[in-house]
């Protein structure tokens, strides 16, 4: 269901004054070294509003040199200014960043909807208050990243013990479906374990890193300790990745860039992490609360317009349930209201971009053409956006739907009867980043979450988060883990340090 034509989403009564002034006037700058200033090539890009494919606002472009200038502005920072600040400041600057954003939430909230497409009703219960408690959680570590007094037996008498030292300067590469979010995991660890950060959001949806730059600036951060370079993978991206001087890559994307970004960090051993695509597989058993079942596989897969890498695109119903889950599923999505993220009654909005539309709805004629049965959507929406209506497929396991991410609001229902080989097809995957299984049977649920392959398994819901717990995947989900005390590993060295008292 889609309401009709739109020549601005800005002319919406419920879009603030602020986000129109903040996209008003010029290009939008980088911010290097605690200043806004043009790229050195004064090259510019604009990024569009996907529920109608009309600029939003213009950017200044970053490339190799700009990348350069960021990093030694964050090298200096490391060494400078960054390094004699104490754990309890690090730790009181990042809740003020956090009270900031909190402040700043019904603009965040419009703008990370605006640039993605996405339903303020999700960017203000979801992608906002997570960022603020990300920050929050860390802004409390700060403080307690701590090493250990260790017992040798090396003949003698010494002190030996280790500390945890900062990486260094981190290049945070952001993906474009939780622009703000994702740079929170990335930044919130970092900082508050003393590193420093060129930060380079994606080139289709880089407004709220522009917006979060002013609040750390407004906040207190010393110049350098963040640095905003917005711009294209293979020139501003690479060039991060590339740079001699840059420690750590934390990444969050596509697996082929994934791979791309491993080869060429370890001409020089950079650390990395990555957090990459999913097939996640989610399971109703035949003792599972059905009305819960329907609602969870909403927020599965069509949440955030499918857009998540953890959505869960496989579902395997067993064949007891089968077909009352799909009738209650197919019904559920054909509800679904879908209009521009800012509208107040929009369930689901536009896909990201023209392109990604046009790779979405080509996956659903691939399902087609090789024999999956459409139950509903399947076709563009209505609107001059890039909508894709939700669509349910009945599918098998060895077609492209259901073996390879798409991305997208598009489910693959197979049916199952045993318990052992649904556990092995869910598993017969390259990913293995998230699952869900439903079942009232607490021993089979523990004994099914344990059985999988997969960072997260959700038991009874989908999509939980927390920045308590872990993020990360298996298998070609990922390396390493954000969030959580997990995520500390990642952003500091542990030295050992031997004092002979003798």
């Amino acid at each position: 269901m889609c309401m009709g034509e739109w020549t601005s989403t800005l002319d919406f009564p419920s879009v603030s004054p602020s986000v129109r002034d903040f996209l008003r006037g010029g290009p939008k700058k980088l911010l290097i070294h605690g200043r806004w200033v043009p790229s050195k090539s004064e090259r510019t890009f604009s990024t569009l509003d996907p529920a109608t494919g009309e600029p939003l606002a213009t950017l200044y472009e970053a490339d190799e040199a700009d990348v350069d200038e960021a990093v030694r502005s964050a090298r200096k920072a490391l060494e400078g200014s960054w390094s004699r600040i104490s754990p309890a400041e690090r730790g009181r600057l990042l809740w003020k960043l956090a009270d900031l954003i909190e402040e700043n939430a019904e603009e965040l909230c419009q703008l990370e909807s605006l640039d993605t497409g996405k339903p303020v009703t999700e960017t203000s219960v979801a992608d906002i208050p997570l960022t603020v408690e990300q920050f929050r959680y860390f802004a409390g570590w700060a403080t307690k990243l701590t090493g250990d007094v260790l017992p040798v037996s090396f003949p003698g008498s010494y002190l030996a013990y280790t500390r945890r030292e900062p990486v260094g300067v981190v290049g945070a590469i952001v993906p474009w479906n939780f622009p703000l979010l994702i740079a929170s995991w990335k930044l919130a660890p970092a900082l508050a374990c003393g590193n420093t950060v060129v930060l380079k959001p994606s080139e289709i949806t880089p407004l709220t890193a522009i917006r979060l730059g002013e609040l750390i600036q407004e906040a207190g951060f010393p110049p350098g300790v963040v640095n905003i370079v917005p711009g294209y993978g293979p020139r501003a991206g690479s060039a991060l990745v590339r740079h001699p001087d840059v420690d750590k890559i934390t990444f969050t994307g596509s697996n082929r860039v994934g791979k791309e970004i491993v080869r060429a960090a370890g001409d020089d051993f950079k650390r990395v992490t990555l957090e990459l695509g999913g097939k996640s597989p989610n399971i109703v058993f035949p003792d599972a609360d059905l009305d819960a079942v329907a609602g969870g596989v909403m927020m599965s897969i069509f949440f955030n317009q499918g857009e998540v890498c953890s959505a869960g695109s496989r579902m395997y119903v067993h064949r007891d349930v089968y077909e009352d889950v799909l009738e209650a599923v197919v019904e559920k999505a054909k509800t679904i209201r879908q209009g521009p993220g800012v509208d107040w009654m929009t369930q689901m909005g536009p896909l990201v971009s023209r392109q990604h539309m046009e790779r979405v709805l080509g996956y659903i004629r691939r399902g087609l053409d090789e024999g999956a049965k459409l139950l509903t959507g399947g076709e563009k929406g209505e609107g001059q956006g890039y909508f894709v209506m939700p669509t349910v497929m009945e599918a098998k396991d060895e077609m492209t739907i259901a073996r390879e991410e798409i991305f997208g609001p598009v489910l693959a229902v197979m049916p199952f009867e045993e318990l052992s080989d649904v556990v092995k097809r869910a598993n017969a995957t390259r990913y293995g980043l998230a699952a869900g299984v439903w079942t009232r049977d607490l021993k089979k649920g523990i004994q099914v979450a344990h059985a999988l392959r997969a960072g997260t398994v959700w038991v009874n819901g989908y999509n939980l988060m927390d920045p308590t717990s872990p993020w990360g995947g298996f298998k070609e989900s990922g390396w390493g883990r954000e969030k959580g005390k997990e995520a500390l590993e990642h952003f500091t060295e542990v030295k050992s340090i031997w004092l002979n008292i003798q």
